[in-house]
This record gives C-alpha cells, structure tokens and sequence, in this order.
C-alpha cells in the first residue's frame, strides 16, 4: 500500500508490506538491489536506494539492508524537500520534487499546505498526472499558494476531476460509433447524448480568466460612474437640462456597451404627421435603434403623494413622458424602410463604412424621477407602473441607476 507523509522537512512515499512482515525477498528490495530502482504505479513514481528516508537501513555500495527486518512493516522514501521558493519579490514554501520521481523535464513544485495524497499523482486507470502534464508543458510547475504563475490549488483540483475515467473513455468510444451507425440503423442507441451527459456532470475547466484578468479595471470604471453620479445627485441645481443629459449620455454608454452611438434631436416623420424631434436616439452594434428620454431628478415626478381610490399613481411628468415616446415609438414603426433609408443617409457618415440601421420595434427608455423620497406604497405602485410598460418602455429612476451600479461593483469583486 501506499500513501504520501508531509513532514516539516519532506515530502514522503510510504511503501507498507500489508499483513507480511519485512522480508528480505521482498519485490521493493529486490528491484533496488538488482535494478537501483523501483517503480510503482506502471512508472508514476520512480525511486531509487539513495531516496530511502532512513538512510542506516541500506548501505549504498552494495544495496544490502544491514537492520533486523522484523522491525519495519514499511519503506519510507523521500520524494521531495521543502524549500522557500522566491519569485517576483514575493516568496513562500514549496516542496520542490527530486528530479526523475514523477518526471525526467520538469521541476515540480507543491505548496506546503496541499493536502496532498496518492490521488494528486494518480488519476485513473494509473495515468500519471504529471506525466500528462509534461507532454503538453514545457515549464515549471508551481501548484498552490500565491507565486505569480502558480496553478491555484482548486484549479489543480478541478483538473485532478476531469481526467478521463474508464467509463467516459467507453462512453465516448460509444459515441464515436453510434454516430455513424445511427445513419443505417434506426435501432442504434443514442451514445452520444449519454456521453454529453456525463461530461456535463464533471465541473468545467473552462473560467472566466478573462473578467477576472479586467476585474480592477472594471471596478474602477464603475466605482467612478458611481461616485460622478452621486457628486451629480448631489449638485444637480448646478447643471442645465442640457448639461445634465450630455453627462447622464456618457455614464448610459458605459452601463449599456451594446451601443455604439447616440444622436441628438433627430428629425423623423411618418406619413403626414407634423415633424418630430427625438432627444436621443441610440444605435445598437447590429444597427439596430432605440429612443431615450432623459429628465433631470426632480423629486416630485413620478408618483402621487395621495391616493386615488387606494394607489399611487404616476404624475403627468411620468405619464406625459410615457405618452410622448409611445407616440415616438409608432411614428419611427410607421416610418418604416423609408426612415431607415433617411436616417442612415443622415448618420450614416459617423457609423462604419456598409453599416445599416434599422427600425425594428424600437424600445424606449426614460430616466427621470428619485426613489429616496417615496414610501413604501410609492416604491410598491411605482413598480407597477414600470412593469406595466416593460415591453415597449424601460423607465428608471436615477436611485435604480445607483442601485445597479452597486450590485455591478459588488459582482465583479466576487469574481
């Protein structure tokens, strides 16, 4: 039997005799005396004599054990040594793998705190870990703590898990088939679902290196929207309308990177309707368009302060903007492929070259109104009202936007 001893010095293979005694003739002794070296598990482990931990037992020369054999029940090698491994100014404790152990090309390094077992060498079917490992890489290998470059002891782990068993390589050798025989025999078993199955069950190797290497960036970015929103909240009397919705312009840009470009008072005309002007249209990475209105935070804008017949209902500064870009919304569906065709002869100079857009049920969006100053009730019949309009209009309050924010920042720094 075997199994792994973490010491304040080593990292250990045990090699236990089970229910026999030490014996002389023993296969362990016999290889490193005949070979100078033993093998366990078909090669994943190699050792040789000067590897013994008790160094009294076995002179070297002449590889003969010189102690009473009834004493022991095992051999003890020594696999590895713990060392301070430094790197980037930043330094901790590894056991560095003797070379040859595990594999001839790379030196290996485990962190002194990996609770480490035969498992972590060995995955089914007698694979060596690491001897997979070294067909594909051609580096050192630093598994566990905080050294740049390390492999984070779960993501080891998480690897550990997905080595292919027996039973998936059946699996998959099933799926390979049936796809084929599945063309000429109605009765063929569908392997290759049962396969997909049970890869979907192993925990996926595939992360999100990619948010994660941008987390700060993108912590930084949102905490600075969030705090240029609350310096805004804060100061609102010193912005013009105009000045307000430039700002509240580029702080949208940023939440909703879909689109790729905003253009202001926009003409449009359907049939023989009088003209009408847009405050904002947006253009989506498909062309795609979208209206927005943009209010500055009065406090008293979207709901009643009474009841009428026991609700809250929206003030006319909350029903006339929700009215006023229904109307928008119809008149750009009227206006069909002869708007696009006019809005793109228009713009089309500021999109890239061949860009099209299109009118395709536009949505809207309104940002008017603060939430710190409403009840309960309010918040509750606000909430109505916004659901009620959610498949043509999207209405926030500028207290949701600082909300999402939050919950941004707060997601990423999980990450």
């Amino acid at each position: 039997m075997l199994k792994i001893n973490q010491t304040s010095e080593f990292i250990q293979l045990v090699y236990t005799y089970g229910d026999a005694s030490f014996n002389p003739d023993d296969w362990v002794i016999q290889k490193l005396k005949e070979d100078g070296l033993v093998r366990f598990k078909r090669g994943v482990f190699t050792l040789t004599p000067d590897l013994v931990a008790d160094a009294a037992r076995l002179e070297i020369k002449t590889q003969d054990f010189i102690v009473d054999y009834d004493e022991y029940e095992q051999i003890i090698f020594n696999i590895g040594s713990l060392i301070t491994l430094k790197k980037d100014g930043i330094e901790d404790q590894y056991y560095k793998i003797y070379p040859n152990v595990l594999v001839d090309e790379l030196e290996i390094y485990l962190h002194k705190d990996l609770n480490v077992d035969i498992d972590f060498f060995l995955a089914e079917s007698k694979i060596s870990v690491f001897g997979k490992i070294a067909e594909l890489v051609n580096e050192d290998l630093i598994i566990g703590g905080e050294l740049p470059d390390c492999i984070p002891a779960e993501e080891f782990n998480t690897l550990l898990k997905n080595f292919p068993t027996t039973h998936e390589k059946k699996l998959y050798a099933q799926a390979r088939i049936s796809a084929v025989l599945r063309n000429y025999f109605d009765s063929t078993k569908d392997a290759e679902t049962l396969f997909i199955k049970y890869r979907n069950k192993k925990p996926s190797l595939i992360k999100n290196k990619l948010r994660r290497a941008f987390s700060e960036y993108e912590i930084d970015k949102y905490q600075t929207i969030y705090e240029k929103l609350k310096s805004m909240l804060d100061d609102e009397e010193d912005f013009s309308e105009a000045q307000w919705q430039k700002e509240i312009i580029d702080i949208l840009l940023m939440l909703y990177p879909k689109y790729i470009a905003v253009f202001d008072n926009v003409h449009i005309k359907a049939d023989n309707q009088k003209n009408k002007y847009l405050d904002y249209l947006f253009v989506d990475a498909n062309g795609h368009i979208d209206i927005v209105e943009i209010k500055k935070p009065f406090d008293n804008a979207i709901m009643t302060g009474n009841l009428y017949r026991g609700n809250h209902i929206p003030l006319k500064e909350l029903s006339g903007t929700v009215m006023q870009l229904e109307k928008y919304i119809y008149y750009l569906n009227r206006w069909g492929q002869r708007g696009e065709k006019k809005l793109i002869d228009k713009y089309g100079k500021y999109l890239p070259n061949g860009f099209e857009i299109h009118i395709t049920n536009p949505k809207g969006l309104i940002i008017m109104g603060r939430e710190n100053n409403l009840s309960k009730a309010q918040k509750s019949d606000f909430e109505v009202v916004k659901r009620k309009f959610k498949n043509v209009i999207d209405i926030l309050s500028y207290d949701d936007l600082i909300q999402r924010l939050k919950f941004t920042i707060e997601q990423i720094r999980s990450i």
